[in-house]
Formats: C-alpha cells, structure tokens, sequence
C-alpha cells in the first residue's frame, strides 16, 4: 500500500484523471496551468504524449516538498495522430476513422519532485466494431466528447458499445496508466 506523506500536485483538468488518482486512494490536490500542446512535427505518437506531458510539467515552480504529475494523451491510427475535436464535423470524421479499426493510444506521464524529471509512456491497442453515422451522430450529441483524444472515452457509451477488445492497460485509455503510475510513485514511499 502506497502512504505518501509528500504532497501530490496533479496538473490536470482530467475528471478522469483526477478519479483514477483518488480510486488508487492517494491524496492530492489539483493545480492547472495553460499550456500550449504544439510539439516538433518529427515526434512520433509516444514522444508526443511524453513531450507534451513534460511541457506541463515544466509550467511549475518546483517546491521541495511536493511531487507534481502531469500526463498527456495521444489517439494514433495508421500513424495519423487524433487530437481533441472542435466541431461535431471534426468528432464525426475521427469516429469514422476509429470505426471498424484498431487504433493506439500513447499516454505519457511525468513526474517532477525536486526538480528531478521522471516520464515514461504506455500503450494500449484499441479495436472498435463498426459504426454507422447514425451512431455517431447519437455519441456525438449525448456524449459531447470534445475534451477528449481521438473523439470518445472508454468509460462511457463508446467503452460500453463499440470496443471489441484492448491490448494493454485500461486506465492508460482513460488518460492514465495506473499500473505504471504507481510503481514510480513507490519509490517516494
């Protein structure tokens, strides 16, 4: 069992995020930054998700006594990366996509305490059914998924209906991989 007695800071607006920390029973606090996430047009997806979440990580004044997570999720098919839509026209093209595919999802996570950097990624092969515009129109319009990668979350109706099968963490789908989180964040124990 993790006892931290170091102050956790988790640099995130994820309500997804913020409720994996809490189901893993740790005690933090949640401070944002805004943060642009361009990124050098070289990277691929998992040097993306890490170089971004580093980016976060770099926006804070590091105190001694605190230990700060960031983390940064990236939706990659056929090497094409899928941001955050900004319309329905966009959601309802990156759906259409996912639709009938295997798609990766790349979170990276940094943790800064002291100063001292450490990132890491995960991945995670995601393999959807086939969906019908009528579907994603209904997604679309109930679940309005702008605030997430690649246009949907596992958590809901999307997780819930139309993917088949992952290869790799769950929690790393929802914007986190707990798995990994926690066995850095042991070493502070």
């Amino acid at each position: 069992m993790l006892k931290l007695t170091i102050p956790i800071i988790l640099a995130s607006k994820s309500p997804r995020r913020q409720e994996l920390l809490s189901l893993m029973g740790l005690d933090f606090s949640v401070e944002l930054k805004e943060v642009e996430e361009s990124y050098p047009a070289h990277l691929t997806a998992p040097e993306i998700a890490v170089y971004i979440a580093e980016k976060k990580a770099a926006a804070f004044n590091i105190k001694p006594d605190q230990i700060i997570i960031t983390a940064d999720t990236i939706v990659a098919i056929n090497g094409e990366i899928l941001g955050k839509p900004k319309t329905h026209a966009q959601a309802q093209e990156m759906l259409g996509k996912l639709s009938g595919n295997m798609h990766q999802v790349y979170t990276g996570v940094s943790i800064n305490y002291q100063g001292n950097l450490t990132s890491f990624y995960d991945k995670t092969s995601v393999y959807c059914r086939t969906l019908n515009l009528e579907e994603i129109d209904y997604y679309i319009d109930n679940y309005q998924p702008f605030d997430k990668a690649g246009s949907y979350g596992v958590q809901d109706w999307f997780g819930l209906t139309v993917v088949e099968k992952l290869e790799g963490s769950y929690t790393n789908v929802m914007g986190l991989p707990t798995e990994k989180l926690y066995k850095h964040l042991l070493k502070f124990n």
